[in-house]
């Protein structure tokens, strides 16, 4: 999330940080998906992904808030392995999107700047917000020793 006080280029760093955490991702699964709708203005909406490997890596959680789209997936669908995973800075107005994005939303220049989640394989997610927080937990091996 950006504010007057941030330093330039703050959230494309926080994006592109997220996303080199989540390039690490491509062998984990979907362990679940959470779409909270029940705010009245749909941009207080939050989406969270819980991706897993098993006990020997860390969980990962996707945590996007401020929600501009979330295109629907198939509810019910059980544990899903990635194919593959992004997460794209969408910049102000003025500078361009990637070529994929173009369209996706209506710009302004009331819109801030933007991240935009993808993820590929039988379960697809496609979300794009104004603010993403990425988790990494311990593993459950690392997190069994005594320090």
């Amino acid at each position: 999330m950006a504010d007057e006080y941030e330093a330039p280029d703050a959230f494309k760093n926080r994006c592109t940080n997220a996303a080199l955490t989540l390039e690490s991702c491509i062998n984990y699964s979907i362990d679940r998906i959470s779409l909270d709708e029940s705010n009245e203005d749909r941009k207080d909406n939050t989406l969270d992904v819980w991706l897993r490997a098993g006990p020997w890596k860390p969980d990962v959680v996707i945590s996007l808030s401020n929600l501009h789209s979330v295109r629907p997936w198939e509810p019910g669908l059980g544990t899903s392995f990635i194919d593959g995973i992004s997460l794209v800075h969408l910049p102000k107005l003025l500078l361009p999107w990637p070529a994929e994005a173009v369209g996706r939303l209506e710009r302004s220049e009331d819109l801030s700047e933007l991240v935009w989640l993808r993820i590929t394989g039988p379960l697809e997610v496609d979300a794009v917000a104004s603010i993403v927080t990425v988790y990494l937990a311990q593993s459950d091996d690392a997190a069994s020793v005594l320090r």
